[in-house]
């Protein structure tokens, strides 16, 4: 369906092109010049000269010698719809086949390196071809297309799509936390709201350093220095390659960084599960008066679990003991908890832990929990065991908010996988369609915002900042707000870190191209309102995101706010301030 309508939409622009082609006339004879009122003989070729004066002036250069243009307001935005259109036709492929790909070859090089530069594929294009067209004054004039669209990128993300997302994907939240599939508090600004994991904060913190580019290329224009623009430029290009090739590396070892956390975290909740059970049958307090671990206590603890009596516990008991504790739906492999137990405990390595190495073991675990409490932790001190409590709580939501999904949490319906070959072949063949559809129409797109920014007047850094954007990033925002709809935590992790890692590429492989352009080029860098635009937005929604995970309902108004707030401020500074 989706083929034939874009073959529908082909068919309909080479009937416009046809429309808009001009006619090459005969050359008309001298005595067809010659048109005579009477008085005098030669006026006809006056009204002649000027009416082919009329049509030179309204004729438009057409893309490739064949594609469609014109120079009314009407037919341009009509050619702006029809050129998004196939924007986001090329968008929608390539993600297509990226989901693809990625369902053959998993995460790792796929999902830390091509999957996120085909993302920004799209942006990419339309901002090198608003650069490389014609000479150095008209590529000075068009690349303002390419910074509309990159900074209208970002604060689109970043606002209105951030904002919704919040909105349909709000939950109940309950100590601080949403509650999965559960929305009874309907537009309450606090209780309302939705809880993303650990590494979406991580992603937000990348976004926010990600914008070190920006404030580099700035510095000369900061500085009212005119000499060193083009070395900032430089630099600034050389830093946004480096960072985007880091971030590349991240994105292909983030899985087995995340494996390991997870793993860290739910030792670590087997612990205080523990210590929580030695605590409920200890016979006497784990803490003595002065606050310290109470050996003679642990050491009886020692003589209850060790069942056969023979002075040690072996990995069967360990086992015994872990699986008579309630661990509250976690799940976790049992026989590496033991392995992971006996490693804190058995200093010998002989496989079991001796009475010594028990008591030795419960006070570094005691300690720990009592340091994780900290002094301000709740009603912490000699006489109390309620830190146990805070560090349960604590481990509890560390793991949950490390996006495990081994709990069912699995939203994706278990099948039969089709055959990887015909899957590898769909992917690849829909990445092309979708590179080459974007690399076909992408100047044409620009071409026809350029021209409707003449027939309007209007600035065509706007039109590229409101209009593009809607094209090249609707199949991303579609499907973040889809997944943010089905509220839950671990697809709201996914959301928002997918929003992060979409500016982040903006901000570092679109940025590249830009860069790459004005320096090779040879052009002037004369963007501070837009680049102070793109600071705000992601420090402010960066910052935010990097520090908390929960993010309540009030704050998708922050969200909307920001984007006509950045196109206001655009304004005011190009044109009451004349900011270059």
């Amino acid at each position: 369906m989706r083929l034939r309508s874009l073959i529908s939409l082909l068919f309909l622009l080479f009937l416009t092109s046809s429309a808009y082609a001009r006619l090459v006339a005969v050359r008309p004879s001298s005595t067809d010049l010659i048109i005579s009122d009477g008085i005098n003989g030669a006026s006809g070729s006056v009204i002649k000269t000027l009416v082919s004066a009329e049509e030179k002036e309204e004729a438009c250069e057409q893309t490739y010698g064949f594609m469609p243009c014109t120079k009314t307001a009407l037919g341009n935005v009509f050619l702006i719809l029809v050129y998004g259109f196939l924007m986001f036709t090329a968008a929608t492929y390539l993600s297509a086949g990226s989901e693809l790909l990625l369902e053959i070859l998993g995460p790792g090089i796929v999902g830390g390196l091509f999957l996120p530069m085909l993302g920004a594929l799209p942006d990419a294009m339309l901002i090198m071809v608003s650069g490389l067209s014609g000479d150095a004054a008209t590529a000075q004039t068009q690349v303002s297309v390419g910074m509309g669209l990159l900074a209208g990128s970002t604060v689109m993300l970043l606002t209105v799509i951030w904002g919704t997302c919040t909105v349909v994907g709000k939950c109940d939240l309950r100590d601080n936390i949403a509650v999965n599939n559960q929305d009874t508090k309907g537009f309450h600004l606090k209780d309302s709201g939705v809880t993303v994991d650990v590494w979406t904060s991580y992603a937000a913190r990348i976004m926010a350093i990600s914008v070190i580019p920006f404030i580099i290329v700035q510095l000369p224009q900061m500085l009212d220095s005119t000499s060193g623009r083009h070395l900032a430029v430089l630099v600034a290009l050389i830093l946004s390659v480096v960072m985007l090739i880091s971030y590349c590396v991240y994105q292909v070892f983030q899985p087995w960084i995340q494996r390991r956390r997870l793993a860290f975290a739910k030792h670590k909740h087997v612990i205080s599960g523990i210590l929580k059970h030695l605590k409920q049958h200890a016979l006497g307090r784990l803490l003595d008066d002065e606050g310290q671990p109470d050996e003679h206590v642990i050491r009886k603890l020692f003589e209850t679990i060790d069942a056969n009596k023979d002075g040690h516990l072996s990995a069967a008991e360990l086992k015994a003991l872990i699986i008579g504790i309630s661990f509250e739906d976690i799940d976790f492999d049992k026989d590496d908890a033991v392995g992971k137990v006996l490693q804190d405990f058995d200093k010998t390595l002989d496989e079991q832990v001796d009475q010594e190495e028990f008591v030795r073991g419960i006070k570094h675990w005691l300690i720990q929990a009592m340091g994780a409490a900290g002094p301000s932790g709740p009603d912490a001190g000699p006489r109390t065991m309620k830190f146990l409590d805070h560090f349960h709580v604590q481990t509890k939501r560390e793991h949950a908010l490390l996006g495990d999904n081994e709990n069912g949490e699995n939203d994706e319906e278990s099948g039969e996988v089709a055959d990887p070959k015909w899957i590898t072949i769909k992917a690849a063949l829909l990445l092309l369609l979708g590179a080459a559809i974007a690399a076909a129409f992408a100047d044409p797109l620009v071409d026809t915002v350029n021209n409707f920014s003449a027939a309007t007047g209007i600035p065509s850094f706007f039109i590229s900042f409101i209009a593009l954007p809607l094209a090249t990033n609707s199949s991303e925002a579609v499907s973040a707000i889809i997944f943010a709809s089905r509220k839950k935590i671990r697809t709201a992790s996914l959301t928002f870190s997918e929003l992060c890692g979409g500016v982040t590429m903006n901000n570092i492989l679109c940025l590249s191209v830009f860069l790459a352009i004005v320096y090779l080029r040879g052009l002037t860098w004369n963007f501070s309102s837009e680049v102070l635009v793109i600071l705000i937005v992601c420090l402010v929604m960066g910052g935010f995101a990097s520090f908390r995970t929960t993010y309540p309902l009030w704050t998708c108004f922050i969200a909307y706010l920001l984007y006509p707030f950045s196109l206001g401020l655009v304004y005011i500074l190009d044109y009451w301030f004349g900011w270059s």
